[in-house]
């Protein structure tokens, strides 16, 4: 394992300058508003200050202020950020983001669950934070075979936690995260004491059949709320889970149709009031695309819609899954399945629902999620075994 700092070369960063240059915009019937994607006045703005006023060497700075580090896992360099709890007894927690996300997305959350005394809390409540980037995805190597789904993931993630000498755990994630976090409870249940989820795919399909309760009211009328937002927002899954190479080619060639396809999910997903950048600044959702630009691999992220499409959350096997699981639900979440449902393969135990936030929840509502992540995994901790700041194992670094 190795001590990690971001430093991309200066020629990668002239390019993208001399690209944002040259940036050709459409020129057709543009509507005002979201219904037909993007707007072109957002994207004029993020043009006009990306190429002007934008510092990528500012905030390569400011994120190589957090400790990061890269490990071999599994086949795998794994890019990953720890922060050390502050308290008598951090308990360890592994963060996963999701797409179009990045660590960057966990960047204030780590440090009030590190130390909570420093944001309001009690300092028997801290972690150690644990924030890996998914395969593919920024500084984390890319697959270079198919396969590499969110089991597949979740089995890296275990892998690194237990060779940071964390042989006890807790997960939490969104979007492709709470998948991760998902399969990490159902697959190590002696391993992970708790599961925390702000997402709940509505491709998980719990034990059905003869014998079985019927689906109620509730959860076909669930079913349908997601047909409807499949007809009139899910177009862009169906192309990641189904031809994700063909889009990569566009997206790796032209720095502006990166961040209008990861712009419009920002504009879409979060909880704003017509103005993205009083929650999501202009500097933050360019590092994040900038993470992507850099990285060049964003087919390997499109494609893990494919590989999830491939070998989706379906956990009969693995069940009954005794892990106690906590759903944090933010009011402008994208469609997630009802208590019942979830509950008919997983052990619910708390279930929230909190007073603003949407799908980027660590990012937008940092303290909310925070405080719930730590009122979840309070009852749980006084069965870590073997963890803590006197039985962790240091990792080895060079």
């Amino acid at each position: 394992m190795k001590h990690f700092k971001i430093d991309v070369s200066q020629d990668k960063v002239d390019d993208l300058a001399r690209r944002l240059v040259a940036t050709r915009l459409p020129d057709t019937i543009f509507q005002p508003g979201s219904d037909d994607g993007v707007d072109l006045s957002f994207m004029q703005r993020l043009l006009d200050y990306w190429r002007d006023q934008f510092d990528w060497r500012a905030q390569e700075k400011r994120l190589n202020a957090l400790p990061q580090f890269i490990a071999d896992v599994g086949g795998f360099r794994v890019h990953y950020i720890i922060k050390r709890g502050v308290g008598p007894s951090p308990a360890p927690i592994i963060l996963t983001h999701g797409w179009p996300g990045s660590f960057v997305e966990f960047e204030t959350i780590s440090d009030c669950l590190a130390d909570p005394a420093r944001h309001g809390g009690d300092p028997e409540d801290a972690f150690d934070v644990i924030v890996p980037s998914l395969p593919g995805f920024g500084f984390s190597s890319a697959p270079d075979a198919a396969g590499t789904s969110s089991r597949r993931i979740a089995e890296l993630w275990h892998t690194l936690m237990q060779e940071l000498g964390y042989r006890e755990y807790f997960a939490q994630g969104g979007d492709i995260g709470a998948g991760v976090s998902t399969w990490l409870g159902a697959l190590y249940p002696h391993n992970v004491l708790g599961v925390h989820l702000n997402y709940m795919s509505a491709g998980f399909r719990p034990p059905l059949g003869p014998g079985l309760p019927p689906q109620t009211e509730e959860e076909a009328a669930f079913f349908q709320r997601v047909a409807q937002f499949s007809a009139k927002e899910g177009a862009y899954a169906l192309l990641h889970a189904t031809k994700p190479q063909t889009l990569a080619f566009a997206l790796s060639d032209s720095p502006l149709g990166l961040a209008a396809w990861i712009s419009e999910k920002f504009q879409s997903w979060v909880d704003h009031d017509g103005d993205l950048e009083a929650v999501v600044p202009l500097d933050t959702l360019l590092t994040n695309i900038c993470i992507y630009w850099f990285g060049n691999s964003i087919d390997a992220s499109l494609r893990l819609y494919k590989e999830n499409r491939l070998n989706p959350l379906v956990l009969d096997s693995l069940l009954p899954c005794d892990v106690p699981f906590s759903i944090a639900h933010f009011p402008k979440e994208l469609p997630i399945p009802p208590r019942s449902w979830i509950e008919r393969g997983l052990r619910v135990e708390r279930w929230t629902e909190l007073p603003r936030g949407g799908h980027f929840a660590a990012l937008e509502q940092p303290k909310l999620l925070a405080e719930d992540i730590r009122a979840s995994f309070r009852p749980w901790r006084g069965r870590i075994a073997g963890n803590g700041s006197q039985g962790r194992a240091a990792p080895k670094l060079v």
